[in-house]
């Protein structure tokens, strides 16, 4: 069950992978909000949050970490486009999320029974590879594909925290926009130079949301203590030529190349390349239903806040 009541029992917030893109800006936005934020890094040395140590590969993590937390926000995995999809590197997207959780979940357990409340990143990869036109929930199926396969298992753990009376949200997060990095930089970059062109058939969606209501979501279900599954995108989905051709009027660029063909792409990036000619059209009804208001509903908006 969810809860609209605001939660003013949670003073201090644990976040991993609270240096990353989405980590920086909610660890920021928190601490203007008045929690305390604290961060777990395998190379502790951060001077502005308190930063703990763990190493998930050796099962070892900083108890006071887990026991001054009154929830933890759990980002942190390895990158799913940082590198070619070999089969090595999918067992370390697969890895760093699974086990990362798990040992939260067994210290949490063992060292802090009292903590309240559990948020993790999940993904709109469990919707598969493309699901269509077809508008997609949090009770939708899972769909196909490796990156399904993960994010069924991850939030499979994720649910072990509520055998123990805490509290769990996931987060499932579509395609961040930000000026700092991510998608949005990437496909900025050919568009500048005059070579951007839309991928595949361009029609696969992209659910996208910029990230200030990202990290928004997260300190809502937060503050209002609210558990279970909700979709991390903005209201208004948009086809990737769409979206391709919006970022080109920002930016002031022509684009007048064909679509980059499917096979280009797989000789380019491999496996991982279905990630790009797929898609999803995912509602965001869920967490609007819940009480949060999206600050860019309109794609030019987002954009134009991003890119100037």
């Amino acid at each position: 069950m969810s809860s609209t009541k605001l939660n003013d029992q949670i003073k201090t917030v644990l976040i991993t992978g609270g240096s990353g893109l989405v980590g920086t800006e909610l660890s920021q936005m928190l601490e203007a909000n008045g929690y305390k934020v604290t961060h777990l890094s395998r190379n502790p040395t951060q001077k502005h949050y308190q930063t703990f140590y763990w190493d998930v590969k050796k099962g070892e993590i900083d108890e006071e970490a887990i026991t001054t937390a009154d929830a933890i926000i759990h980002l942190a995995g390895a990158g799913v486009s940082d590198k070619r999809w070999s089969d090595g590197w999918k067992q370390e997207i697969y890895n760093s999320r699974i086990d990362s959780t798990r040992l939260l979940r067994e210290k949490a357990i063992s060292l802090n029974p009292k903590l309240k409340h559990f948020i993790s990143a999940s993904a709109v990869g469990i919707y598969g590879w493309d699901s269509g036109d077809q508008l997609v929930d949090e009770n939708s199926p899972k769909g196909e594909g490796f990156l399904a396969d993960v994010v069924e298992d991850w939030e499979k753990e994720v649910d072990l925290f509520n055998d123990h009376n805490i509290k769990t949200s996931k987060i499932r997060i579509g395609i961040v926009l930000s000026e700092k990095g991510g998608a949005l930089v990437e496909m900025a970059k050919p568009i500048k130079f005059g070579v951007g062109a839309p991928l595949g058939s361009g029609k696969q969606y992209m659910s996208w949301i910029h990230i200030k209501d990202l990290c928004g979501i997260f300190a809502h279900v937060l503050q209002h203590a609210q558990a279970g599954i909700f979709n991390g995108v903005g209201p208004s989905p948009k086809t990737n030529k769409e979206f391709t051709k919006a970022v080109a009027n920002q930016l002031n660029r022509p684009l007048w190349l064909p679509n980059v063909p499917k096979f280009a792409l797989r000789l380019i990036v491999g496996e991982m390349s279905d990630i790009l000619i797929g898609g999803n059209r995912v509602s965001s009804k869920k967490i609007e239903d819940a009480g949060f208001n999206f600050r860019f509903t309109a794609l030019d908006d987002a954009l134009k806040d991003l890119l100037h």
